[in-house]
């Protein structure tokens, strides 16, 4: 049921919206007046414990029988979101007695102080949150003035102390009651969500639907979290597309955290429970600056940064064409169990995350050769371009490894835009001022080579390994066009092209013909990757660029 169709007054109300990614204000179990939360008892009570009781009942959100439901759900409250997130005894609330202004469809007779939304701020691991939930038992945590106005209230309070703001999504959309004004509240906090980026980190948790324009919001943060089974995300619900297509889907399989992780890319992280999610917030907000001007926090370091990697060409096979894993490679590189992945499950041809070396906080992008022979296409262009951004916006430094054959071949990729995509990423990293550090582990042929963090993209520090390729062609592909008149003369073809490829790799296909002319800037020993990467961080620590006055550049979007 879209939100177009829902009966405001249907007597299932919040519930039944809810399960079809819409909203209602109204419920039966909510709407009556005797049953307001915000009612008061009969008997004088002193200001005391009226403020006492008016703070419980706003506590209580949509009552006993709703909190009861969404704990059947499997789902947390909002408060009990907030406090397990946050430090504990440290939430400060925010507008708890804020009630909602609207009279129509009987909203005149619903009482819920605090309404559909709890905010405030609070400390993770003694640093400085802001902090909103959507109360789904308060109108399905539907978004109307009142909603919004709090939403928008703390995310204006964090940009202005410059603290990072995480929103906690469990909403039904916007409040059909309230009419445009709920649209214009969406539209305020989009304006917000846009104001802050990179200036804050923004994070967000889909626990819930999330439906209409209210996905937006959290499509504009930096990290998007969901709950597996419990959590959807969608413009248009499963019956719309059905009514409008004749298309039967699944609201898993249309907005679950599994599509949306690994199929469109939307969320960064697909969580087994709230508790994960929660969790892994917590992990993230370690490795971040509260904001811009700020540096990452630094951590005494647990592994020793002289560290030789011995065991690393064990790892990396000689034969450029052959599969293995780079988040071995990278586990090794950093610090132990530092690395952080993100978007794990989408475009994994390219790897990205967060990690340490010797306690500073990098990011980390790499080519993944057992998916894809490692290939930027156009997703793993989008995915790496965007890390790129996001951490040039917070002062993390990126460390590039390198191990691409080129960008993926094929119509499909041609016509959806190869070319555009591909110039995101070139764009994110010549636009880069933090440090950049890049390490060819094994081969960089063709465009990829240029894209990969190469040193006139602005690069500071490029590495690579004795036995890596830099080409415009690998040798194989070099040889059948340079070769292409002797190959079909040649007794025997195969051999005849084994013979040229190793003549190609000898005089074209090695690290110092790039190393002549300055490309690189040293071919390093693999086992002393990690120590000239620190030393190179350290070095590099203070640096700093100046870029032309403008409003922005024009990225390919």
């Amino acid at each position: 049921m879209s939100q177009e169709e829902h009966d405001p007054n249907d007597s299932e109300g919040t519930d039944r919206a809810a399960d079809d990614e819409t909203n209602s204000g109204a419920d039966s179990e909510q709407s009556s007046p005797e049953e307001s939360p915000a009612e008061g008892p009969s008997t004088e009570e002193s200001p005391l414990e009226e403020l006492r009781r008016r703070r419980e009942a706003s506590r209580k959100g949509g009552g006993d029988a709703r909190i009861e439901r969404q704990h059947e759900k499997g789902k947390m409250t909002a408060h009990e979101r907030v406090e397990y997130l946050v430090d504990d005894g440290t939430f400060t609330e925010i507008d708890p007695f804020v009630e909602h202004r609207a009279t129509s469809f009987g909203m005149d007779e619903k009482e819920f102080p605090g309404d559909a939304v709890v905010t405030g701020y609070g400390d993770v691991d003694g640093r400085k949150v802001f902090v909103f939930a959507h109360d789904f038992t308060v109108l399905g945590g539907s978004v109307g003035e009142v909603v919004a106005e709090k939403i928008c209230k703390v995310m204006d309070r964090a940009i202005d102390s410059g603290v990072p703001v995480v929103g906690l999504n469990d909403s039904g959309g916007a409040r059909i009651q309230e009419g445009v004004d709920s649209l214009v509240g969406f539209a305020k906090i989009f304006r917000r969500n846009t104001k802050a980026s990179g200036l804050i980190p923004q994070i967000s948790a889909i626990m819930g639907p999330c439906a209409g324009g209210a996905t937006y919001s959290p499509a504009l943060t930096d990290f998007t979290f969901m709950v597996q089974d419990t959590s959807h995300m969608f413009i248009t619900g499963p019956d719309v597309i059905e009514t409008v297509t004749g298309e039967q889907v699944s609201k898993e399989e249309l907005g679950g955290a599994g599509s949306h992780s690994s199929r469109s890319g939307v969320a960064h992280f697909a969580c087994a429970d709230e508790e994960e999610a929660l969790d892994r917030i917590r992990r993230l907000l370690s490795y971040l600056p509260q904001n811009n001007m700020e540096d990452p926090p630094r951590v005494a370091s647990w592994d020793d940064p002289e560290r030789e990697l011995s065991d690393i060409t064990d790892i990396v096979p000689e034969a450029p064409r052959k599969p293995y894993d780079m988040n071995r490679v990278i586990d090794r590189v950093l610090d132990e169990d530092s690395f952080f992945e993100t978007h794990a499950n989408w475009a994994r041809n390219v790897v990205t995350g967060l990690g340490r070396m010797d306690g500073r906080v990098v990011g980390v992008v790499a080519n993944q050769p057992r998916v894809s022979a490692g290939t930027l296409d156009i997703d793993a262009s989008e995915k790496a371009a965007r890390f790129v951004r996001f951490c040039d916006s917070f002062n993390i430094p990126i460390v590039t490894l390198v191990d691409v054959p080129g960008f993926m071949p094929g119509t499909d990729q041609e016509h959806d835009g190869i070319i555009r995509r591909g110039a995101k990423l070139i764009y994110a990293y010549a636009e880069a001022t933090v440090p950049l550090l890049s390490v060819v582990v094994r081969k960089a042929y063709g465009g990829a080579y240029i894209v990969m963090s190469s040193k006139f993209l602005g690069s500071d520090v490029n590495y690579a390994w004795p036995a890596s390729e830099m080409a415009v062609l690998g040798p194989r592909g070099a040889v059948n066009i340079l070769y292409r008149k002797e190959l079909q003369e040649a007794e025997n073809t195969e051999a005849k092209r084994q013979e040229l490829m190793d003549e190609f790799r000898e005089e074209f296909a090695h690290p110092y013909g790039p190393a002549k002319r300055g490309y690189l800037d040293d071919v390093i020993e693999p086992a002393e990757t990690r120590k000239r990467l620190i030393d190179d961080l350290e070095m590099l620590e203070r640096k700093r660029a100046d870029s032309p006055p403008k409003d922005h550049g024009n990225i390919p979007l």
